[in-house]
């Protein structure tokens, strides 16, 4: 597919410094930035449907478990004796 667009002067500018930094074409730079900004709004949107699965995932038991495994790895897995999750703040600061 072949674009045509008018670009304001900034983002002109922007473009041929880059392409002149990289050594390729302003359309070869051009290419790559909307290539790159595609790939990571797909990465976010993924990244926010597995969070929203996770959300709509009605398994409450095994979200508990869950939790409560992630809680006892964090404070077995540190370098002080200093509990993350101290059980007597239980409810009150967590």
């Amino acid at each position: 597919m072949t674009l045509t667009l008018n670009l304001p002067p900034e983002l002109e500018q922007y473009l041929l410094q880059e392409a002149k930094q990289q050594g390729l074409s302003v359309e070869a730079v051009t290419l790559q930035l909307l290539t790159n900004s595609i790939l990571l709004r797909q990465k976010q949107a993924d990244a926010v449907n597995l969070v929203q699965s996770w959300i709509d995932d009605e398994d409450v038991e095994e979200q508990q478990e869950t939790g409560q495994y992630l809680i006892r790895a964090l404070d077995e897995d540190r370098l002080s004796e200093r509990k993350l999750f101290p059980l007597e703040k239980k409810g009150i600061t967590w």
